[in-house]
């Protein structure tokens, strides 16, 4: 059983920068898709971003797309998020996907870590 912890959420200003971290229990992952998905109050999950493991091609939500940037290291998977909105509120979840599809629904998600907040202020 795969486990996902993140890290690195809080309480920031408008146009500040946040870093989250999640760390894979194991490292079998290297065949596989790690994303980034959020959901706010009222609203359904949404997709953030998504990185091959081991080509390293991501891909963003048209929201956060020249803003945040998703990387890889041994097994943690970054989200460095840059120029956050209030509209960026949210909690925020690691996911992965072993079968390493091509997918940016929840559902394709075997993986999920327990969620971390972010909350931007003005």
């Amino acid at each position: 059983q795969v486990q996902l912890l993140e890290s690195g959420g809080g309480l920031v200003q408008a146009r500040d920068s946040l870093r989250l971290s999640c760390t894979a229990s194991t490292h079998t992952f290297s065949s596989a898709v790690m994303g980034w998905f959020r959901q706010a109050p009222g609203k359904e999950r949404e997709f953030v971003a998504r990185i091959d493991w081991r080509r390293g091609s991501t891909y963003y939500g048209d929201s956060v797309k020249g803003r945040f940037t998703i990387s890889r290291d041994k097994n943690t998977v970054y989200l460095q998020m840059n120029s956050l909105k209030l509209e960026d509120t949210a909690v925020y979840y690691c996911a992965g996907d072993p079968y390493g599809r091509f997918s940016t629904s929840p559902s394709s998600f075997a993986y999920w870590g327990q969620g971390t907040q972010v909350t931007v202020s003005s």
